[in-house]
């Protein structure tokens, strides 16, 4: 699907008969400029509207989220207060938000030029232990909100009655410390269902995107876990995983894969974690979904993040497209800052030109068929 601009016709009732010629230009170069401006504006709430409409009852998911402080590490290493979650998601009517804790926090810094990096090397049960504090803490965070925890498709298709949901999520697999029988125990302890395969640290999966590789690609226990994922039902996501990994990804896995955010990049410079074209091709291969993140650095505003949108349709097909906000994860603030400003996002997509079931598709029914065709297949 093309993107696709509308714009208001203009239209001027004229001047007066009785004016000359300089003042007819004037005054209707005046005219035609009043005329436009409650045009405009009627289209944009008329676009607010129809979005406001095409959100109702639809099953909106955030398929990559730090909401609430979920991470909550301060300097000091003492847990952070939480935040809203649930009341910001039934304001803007976001249904369900994949909650990700991060599993190489402890061996990550902000370097001078505000990059991320892995600093160290974990000590041995470093990251397994704080795996299981952070699980910990996402579900406290799912408690205090009074979330309701998605596990499977009958809690799937139940969210939009239950109220706000979530789907707990690992950003990075460095928990697993290599060793498989822990990924079960995250799925029954900890109610894991979609798994971020690499972060900022390359661990025993895989390359990233924003290092120099160390593995060739891909890894035989990178292998082991996205089998693991498959038979037990856990979304694979590949999000920071670099091209080569994807590659080696796409041809294991039997299930859908998602690259929860990321945006669209014609050459995507060195240690980028933008993505070309080719990259979201191999994941749409796969019937998987690629989510746009709205950092203001790529995106200023709402209606580019919809351009960044558009562009990826146009890269993979409408099917193959969602929003993974990042929430309070980027280190620049975003664009997209709090899920009451969904709807106007969904205004800028239908100012674009999407119909009102793309916008559906886009902003959660997209991911949902992704995780019905993981877990209904474990």
């Amino acid at each position: 699907m093309k993107a696709r601009a509308s714009s208001p016709e203009i239209v001027s009732t004229g001047p007066e008969p009785a004016l000359g010629r300089r003042a007819l230009l004037r005054t209707g170069a005046l005219l035609c400029l009043a005329a436009a401006a409650p045009r405009a504006a009627r289209a944009e709430i008329d676009h607010l509207t129809a979005a406001r409409a095409a959100l109702a009852g639809a099953l909106t998911i955030d398929i990559h989220s730090h909401a609430g402080r979920a991470v909550g590490r301060s300097k000091t290493s003492e847990p952070v207060p939480f935040t809203p979650v649930a009341a910001p998601m039934r304001d803007g009517g976001m249904a369900v938000v994949c909650l990700a804790m991060v599993a190489d926090t402890p061996t990550l810094a902000l370097t001078p030029e505000r990059r991320i990096r892995a600093m160290r090397e974990p000590e041995p049960d470093e990251l397994y232990q704080w795996g299981r504090r952070s699980f910990a803490r996402l579900a406290s965070l799912v408690q205090h909100q009074k979330l309701n925890l998605v596990t499977d498709l009958a809690s799937l298709n139940a969210a939009l009655q239950r109220g706000p949901s979530a789907i707990i999520t690992s950003e990075g697999a460095d928990f697993l410390e290599g060793r498989i029988e822990r990924l079960e125990e995250a799925y029954r302890e900890h109610r894991l269902r979609h798994l971020q395969l690499t972060h900022y640290r390359v661990n025993e999966l895989g390359n990233i995107q924003t290092a120099a590789p160390v593995h060739g690609g891909f890894t035989g226990f990178g292998t082991e876990v996205i089998r693991a994922c498959n038979r037990l039902g856990i979304v694979v996501d590949i999000a920071h995983a670099s091209f080569d990994m994807v590659k080696q990804a796409a041809a294991v896995t039997t299930r859908p894969l998602v690259l929860s955010h990321t945006s669209l990049a014609n050459r995507p410079a060195l240690f980028s974690r933008l993505i070309s074209p080719d990259h979201a091709r191999l994941v749409a291969a796969t019937g998987g979904v690629i989510g746009i993140w709205p950092p203001s650095g790529v995106f200023p505003d709402l209606a580019a993040l919809a351009a960044g949108i558009a562009r990826m349709v146009d890269a993979t097909g409408i099917d193959h497209v969602g929003l993974g906000t990042d929430m309070n994860g980027p280190t620049a603030p975003p664009t997209f800052s709090s899920y009451r400003q969904l709807p106007d996002l969904a205004a800028a997509l239908m100012t674009r030109g999407f119909h009102a079931d793309e916008v559906r598709k886009l902003l959660g029914g997209n991911y949902a068929r992704v995780f019905a065709a993981t877990v209904t297949h474990s």
